[in-house]
């Protein structure tokens, strides 16, 4: 069993592991976790960028793995604490993207402003628990290549976007959208299809 594995399974040296990584009730890293840590268990390719105002709250215990030539606008924040991040090649990250793993984003992927993709949802089924003591699920998103997802969107656990496809502003996608597909709306459906045979993008 390998060192990770147990410190997984037993519950007092995963919380002397987490007190170590990060501050108490605060999913940000320590900074010695950051400098010193982090950059060799992360990578990044040849030609991405982080902007400097991004809030990056990953740990070294998952995986956060950003292509060549891609890009983290400013004001985003990305967490790989309940899974990994995994961003392809030439993927704009808009400003102010929220993304929680796990998450999967393929290549040529464009990321508008301010969406929330998130791979994590907070159990409730409790009453007398307060939520934020319940046990979280996960489920990983995974956007295929050469998408498009419009501004204010919110992309929720499990969901695949099918390569090629277009999500529009505001949208909330809580199903599997296919690829080659325009979706819109809340909850998103599909408004329309590319036919091949055709050659245009057409009415669902």
């Amino acid at each position: 069993m390998s060192l990770k594995e147990s410190i997984k399974q037993n519950p007092r040296l995963k919380a002397l592991a987490l007190k170590m990584l990060t501050p108490p009730n605060q999913a940000r890293p320590r900074t010695w976790v950051r400098w010193l840590v982090n950059p060799f268990f992360h990578k990044k390719g040849k030609g991405s960028l982080i902007r400097r105002r991004t809030r990056m709250d990953v740990l070294p215990f998952n995986p956060f793995v950003l292509g060549s030539y891609s890009t983290i606008e400013d004001f985003s924040t990305v967490n790989n604490g309940m899974g990994g991040v995994f961003i392809g090649e030439r993927v704009r990250v808009g400003l102010g993207n929220v993304l929680i793993g796990p998450v999967r984003i393929g290549n040529n992927v464009i990321i508008a402003q301010n969406v929330v993709i998130s791979g994590l949802n907070h159990g409730y089924q409790h009453p007398d628990i307060p939520i934020s003591q319940q046990p979280c699920t996960t489920g990983e998103i995974t956007i295929e290549d050469d998408c498009w997802i419009g501004a204010n969107c919110v992309v929720t656990v499990g969901v695949t976007i099918g390569k090629h496809s277009v999500i529009a502003g505001g949208s909330v996608v809580t199903k599997d959208v296919p690829p080659y597909s325009i979706a819109a709306g809340n909850p998103a459906r599909i408004i329309k299809r590319y036919n091949a045979a055709s050659g245009a993008w057409e009415k669902a």
